[in-house]
């Protein structure tokens, strides 16, 4: 048991235990997190492989930075903190809320990520959720709003010719995978709430994936230099997903992001895809280029932040 854990132990509701999770505890904890998110949202946002990934970034230490609530011996609850105490996920099994399960791990979270450094804790949620109720009750304040989109039966997104001078390939090895990485990054930088993150925590969501294969990762180039990427999966529902695209700014405005997008989800449909989706926030401004090829809101989730230091009223969930 982690010192924290230990201190909170006396806050626990009764007949609960907790203690930090274990790879041994990947499975259960993917079963909170998405019978969790599929009672708020209606789908289930998510992957066994992302969890994997998630834990397997160097940053990550289980006995610090995640948690589990058990009761009777079963995973009832789990939370992590990572990006430096940034960011938070958190999940209660919805056959057990209500018995202040959920206020348990926000707490937990909220003092993990104050031991570690970071002045706030955000964590994101379905709109309208528990969740969302209960970390509002605590004195979270939004923060973004993100959508996952999809695009209806029937729908593709139509090709688009990229400019002379460039080229779409296949990603080729690590001075690719490195090259991808620094273009979405620089993109996803300029957004005024996130820091860089280093190749070697991006890899291990990315090119470290479990499952990747070299066609999950497209770029474009010109002269020799890539300046645009693309990253997508088939899930286990058999969704194409769309879960990076960026182009370097000095190369935005031509057709490169669109005909990124068209190629990721005409690949995925070739590695068996069913349905085509993506994920955007209200950071990217993105929002309206992507119905406009076609995609429609399919689930709204938002971005709650608090500060540390913060008095909070306790709610269960």
């Amino acid at each position: 048991m982690s010192a924290l854990v230990h201190a909170l132990a006396g806050r626990l509701p009764a007949g609960c235990a907790a203690r930090p999770l274990t790879h041994e505890d990947l499975d259960p904890a993917f079963e909170v997190y998405s019978l969790a998110q599929l009672e708020d949202s209606g789908l289930v946002a998510m992957e066994r492989a992302d969890i994997e990934a998630d834990w397997s970034r160097p940053s990550m230490d289980l006995a610090t930075d995640t948690v589990g609530v058990l009761r009777d011996g079963r995973l009832v609850g789990a939370a992590e903190v990572s990006r430096g105490g940034w960011r938070a996920e958190a999940a209660v099994h919805p056959g057990h809320r209500g018995a202040g399960v959920g206020t348990w791990l926000a707490g937990w979270a909220e003092e993990r990520s104050h031991a570690a450094g970071a002045p706030s804790v955000g964590q994101t949620v379905p709109a309208g959720s528990s969740a969302q109720r209960l970390l509002e009750a605590r004195g979270y304040r939004p923060g973004h709003t993100s959508w996952v989109l999809e695009l209806p039966p029937g729908v593709e997104v139509a090709d688009r010719p990229l400019p002379p001078g460039y080229r779409m390939r296949t990603a080729r090895g690590e001075a690719d995978h490195r090259a991808a990485h620094d273009v979405i990054e620089t993109a996803f930088g300029e957004w005024a709430d996130r820091e860089r993150e280093p190749f070697e925590e991006w890899a291990p969501g990315v090119v470290l994936r479990p499952g990747f294969a070299p066609w999950n990762l497209r770029v474009v180039e010109t002269g020799g230099v890539v300046v645009g990427a693309c990253f997508t999966v088939v899930d286990e529902r058999g969704a194409g997903f769309v879960d990076q695209v960026a182009v370097a700014r000095a190369h935005r405005g031509r057709g490169l992001a669109q005909a990124l997008l068209a190629d990721g989800f005409r690949n995925a449909r070739e590695h068996g895809a069913v349905r085509s989706e993506l994920s955007t926030d209200s950071r990217t401004g993105a929002l309206d280029l992507y119905r406009k090829v076609g995609m429609r809101v399919s689930a709204t989730w938002v971005h709650l932040v608090r500060g540390h230091g913060h008095d909070h009223a306790a709610a269960p969930a």
